[in-house]
């Protein structure tokens, strides 16, 4: 297999850049370019060498070189890590050089695609090292690590295990069996699968969970113009985010920035008001505002507590009344303000006094803002099925085997219960990798960053 070359660590001026060569070709590569005329390399030890053009001759960078002999690396092939100083100009030269030595770059996630391809991994962890990078939250990073570490294949294992022998039964049957299955065999076969469903549909059943923690939820910010919404994004994220000016209209298009909330991650948006304008540039922010209202999981809905509300503000409230929204009257901090708003608000929503300015009652806004979503969690600390494709395979799974055992219990032929079961264990060994299609690897893959 060729031997490919990549940037680790993110593109830009830093301290450290990282260089990773994969392949056949890596320590010789690095033999070529180093100065001194050293041929050994201590394995997994980081060594301090110079390192050069050899067209050139002339000196690129004096770096900390590490050396990983296959079979004891991460793909499985020899490894160089090359960790230099982290200037896009030193960083380009090297790869340049190692290009033309014959290297090759490498696509995204190619590093963990030849790790998966030399059994080093199993997809799933292949999946939860781009989740651990990723993880916006520190819950979602040990949901992430508990996957890398291979908790979810060694849940999944015992059943595919059940599978195989309840398969293996009903396989022995129609080959050596001319009556029917006993049927005690056949109760047990039927108990087995009742296991089996109930096992997989209570992973399935956390992926509501999981996906909450790893992917969080949208939260948009609504409500007239002047209103404060512009403040109170800023007050949330904590920083000058958003522009802020006493002039209605000064939001024109959607801001949206992640935050963490109860150690959740949340797809805060700010919007532009809403209210009739000739303004052709602020009509254009105005859709922008309904489709992000259409999209979020939760409205924020912003009133100005310092004055009466107006018909704007009421058509707005009638407008999001059958969405999951919270209140937040705004501007508490002034003499002016009207906690008696309050009343005014149907009993349904959650009604917050705030004041963006001072960051008064901006944690009970916190609270509010995760409370809809925290019943979701409850109180499950342990394996959480994080990802789409899993949560998939899980539910079909569950119901080849459901259909499977309905064929039992109809006394249907041994023939029709094995297409059930045979795809319920192709399912549940996608998961891992083990019998998962060209395809799909490459649209898995094509989410990683490049030289991971």
């Amino acid at each position: 297999m060729d031997t490919i070359v990549a940037l680790a660590t993110p593109p830009g001026r830093s301290a450290i850049g990282v260089i990773r060569l994969s392949g056949d070709q890596a320590f010789s590569y690095l033999q070529t370019i180093v100065e001194d005329d050293r041929q050994s390399q201590d394995v997994a030890h980081a060594t301090l060498r110079k390192l050069k053009n050899p067209e050139s001759g002339l000196s690129i960078d004096q770096a900390l070189v590490t050396f990983f002999q296959a079979p004891h690396s991460f793909t499985g092939e020899d490894i160089v890590e090359i960790s230099c100083h982290g200037s896009p100009i030193i960083l380009r030269q090297l790869i340049d050089v190692l290009l033309k030595l014959g290297a090759r770059l490498a696509g995204p996630g190619e590093f963990t695609l030849r790790a998966l391809g030399s059994g080093k991994i199993n997809l799933s962890q292949a999946e939860a090292i781009r989740d651990v990078i990723n993880a916006q939250t520190d819950a979602a990073a040990q949901q992430a690590l508990r996957q890398l570490s291979g908790e979810l294949s060694n849940r999944l294992q015992p059943l595919k295990d059940q599978l195989l022998d309840v398969i293996v039964v009903l396989e022995s049957a129609v080959e050596f069996v001319e009556d029917d299955l006993p049927q005690v065999q056949r109760d047990r076969v039927k108990a087995t699968l009742n296991n089996l469903i109930a096992e997989v549909a209570a992973m399935a059943s956390s992926f509501a969970s999981g996906h909450l923690l790893r992917d969080g939820f949208k939260v948009t910010l609504v409500g007239r113009p002047n209103t404060g919404k512009s403040s109170l994004f800023n007050s949330l994220l904590r920083t000058d985010r958003a522009i802020v000016t006493d002039i209605p209209g000064t939001t024109r298009d959607t801001l949206s920035e992640v935050i963490n909330i109860g150690g959740l991650p949340v797809l805060l948006t700010d919007t532009a008001g809403v209210r009739d304008s000739t303004n052709r540039v602020e009509g254009i922010g105005v859709e922008r505002t309904k489709r992000a209202m259409a999209e979020a999981d939760l409205l924020l809905v912003v009133v100005d507590g310092t004055a009466d509300l107006t018909a704007d503000d009421l058509d707005f409230l009638r407008l999001t009344a059958d969405q999951k929204r919270v209140i937040a009257v705004n501007k508490s901090d002034l003499p002016t303000f009207r906690s008696y708003l309050k009343i005014e608000f149907d009993n349904q929503s959650k009604v917050v006094e705030v004041s963006a300015k001072e960051g008064f009652g901006l944690d009970t806004l916190r609270d509010a803002i995760v409370e809809p979503f925290i019943s979701t969690l409850g109180n499950d600390t342990g394996l959480l099925i994080t990802d789409a494709r899993h949560h998939d395979l899980l539910v079909r799974a569950q119901g080849e085997l459901d259909s499977a055992l309905q064929s039992m219990e109809r006394s249907e032929s041994e023939e029709l219960v094995l297409v059930g079961l045979h795809n319920a264990l192709r399912y549940l060994g996608e998961i891992t990798g083990e019998t998962t299609a060209e395809d799909v690897l490459s649209r898995i893959f094509s989410t990683f960053c490049i030289g991971k």
